[in-house]
């Protein structure tokens, strides 16, 4: 029996799993997916907007995977520097694949990005998501302006939250004390800027379309800054996607939004382009009060240039929405310029050589690119390669039980059972409040949850 352990139960991980166990001409492989988090399906549960029901609904297929037989959750395992090392997974395991993403934002690094009122706009997806890291006392929504700086699907999510209804937003499963928290905010103008332009914006024309259908909303743009793309007037010679976001702009520009009928205050979302951050102003007591943008043009070689004129947007909330960067992962080489760890088809590649039964897949493999099904093919390629070296893997002892082998070394490991606990939890906590599932969003309710089914733990 070929044992792996794949670090990380979001779609690369999971898919990476289901390559290993459907492969017929290696039928003797058992895999266990770890999680630092209780609950799997990672991005999936704890990155796609609540409102995007049909995306989350993807965990079904994850989860077919996971309760395939010789597949085994394992929650609540800290694989690092804080907890389960690569050594003490090698006595395990015959081979670890690491997928555990781009943990980090890229920064801007400009002067005052640090200010309050300042985000990482993955801090605000993490908290109307439930994650448990998220902040505790999240965020209040008393801005009656926010920037949102990005144009990627990331940017596009939290725009569409920020001009959302509470009563809209009512029916998912975000955590009650979210929802409250948007049915208070006074947030009217939403800014979403990028600095380059509408055919290199990195937003996927369904969640771009989303926008113009938001009730009690209008989308703004401005035809002068979407002409300053030269794709923009024939954009015949892009890329399908990119083709399709510019049309749908254009026909906004010509034919600007109606708003949909909604209940509750107007909302106004105003999308500009060719605008590059340079400082965020304010002060450390009050906190943001505008982002300082400088115009830019195309400099003909696919990037922009500055051209010495700027345009300052209000904004009391910001939200940074700039990329995500791998972080180094202990025992493992890394790659420091691309974010990502060295590897061949997946074999991780340390000094330049195959490093024995260590893999990777997904971001922390090629980086934040792709959308989720990018990951299946990603991942397979991976799977493929391990199989590949099967042979020269499956003869080394290892640990004869791996849940007790994770125990002796401090791990408090939360199994299959103990997250079907939390799911029961969480529809415990929808009917409590007249909703449907609503997640738990804090460590000590998770845990407690996924314990009151495992006794002795």
């Amino acid at each position: 029996m070929l044992r792996v352990a794949v670090i990380g139960s979001g779609p690369s991980g999971v898919y990476t799993a289901q390559t290993l166990v459907e492969q017929e001409d290696v039928p003797d492989v058992e895999v266990h997916v770890l999680d630092r988090l209780p609950c799997p399906y990672g991005l999936v549960r704890y990155g796609v907007a609540p409102d995007h029901e049909k995306i989350k609904s993807l965990q079904n297929n994850l989860r077919a995977v996971l309760e395939h037989p010789r597949v085994h959750f394992l929650g609540n395992v800290e694989v690092g520097e804080a907890g389960v090392s690569l050594a003490q997974l090698q006595e395990i395991f015959h081979a670890v694949v690491f997928c555990v993403g781009a943990a980090t934002d890229r920064h801007l690094n400009i002067p005052g990005e640090d200010l309050p009122g300042s985000y990482p706009a993955t801090d605000f997806v993490a908290w109307y998501s439930a994650h448990p890291d998220a902040a505790v006392d999240g965020f209040t929504l008393t801005a009656g302006s926010a920037v949102v700086i990005g144009v990627g699907n990331v940017a596009v999510d939290v725009a569409r939250m920020l001009s959302r209804d509470a009563a809209e937003l009512a029916s998912t499963d975000m955590p009650q004390g979210a929802l409250g928290a948007m049915a208070d905010s006074r947030v009217e103008d939403v800014w979403m800027v990028g600095r380059r332009g509408p055919s290199q914006a990195k937003f996927t024309t369904k969640e771009l379309r989303e926008l113009g259908a938001l009730p009690g909303t209008r989308v703004l743009v401005r035809p002068e800054e979407l002409a300053l793309d030269p794709a923009y007037r024939d954009p015949s010679t892009l890329p399908a996607p990119m083709r399709r976001n510019v049309e749908v702009l254009r026909d906004w520009a010509e034919r600007p939004v109606a708003m949909a009928a909604g209940v509750g205050r107007e909302r106004r979302i105003h999308l500009r382009f060719f605008l590059r951050p340079v400082e965020l102003l304010g002060d450390p007591v009050t906190g943001v009060r505008a982002v300082r943008f400088e115009r830019t043009v195309p400099d003909g070689r696919g990037g922009v240039t500055g051209t010495g004129e700027y345009e300052e947007i209000a904004g009391q909330l910001v939200l940074r929405s700039v990329g995500y960067r791998g972080l180094p992962q202990p025992g493992l080489p890394f790659d420091e310029a691309s974010g990502t760890v060295p590897h061949a088809n997946g074999r991780v590649l340390k000094d330049g050589q195959p490093y024995p039964g260590v893999y990777v897949a997904g971001w922390i493999k090629r980086g934040p690119t792709g959308v989720i099904g990018t990951n299946r093919p990603c991942a397979k390629e991976t799977a493929r390669s391990l199989l590949a070296d099967a042979a020269g893997l499956a003869g080394r002892p290892v640990a004869a039980e791996p849940v007790a082998a994770l125990e002796r070394i401090g791990a408090r490991p939360v199994p299959w059972r103990g997250w079907l606990a939390i799911e029961a939890a969480e529809a415990e906590r929808g009917r409590s409040l007249g909703r449907g599932t609503v997640k738990l969003a804090d460590w000590d309710g998770l845990l407690r949850a996924a314990r009151s089914v495992l006794v002795g733990r």
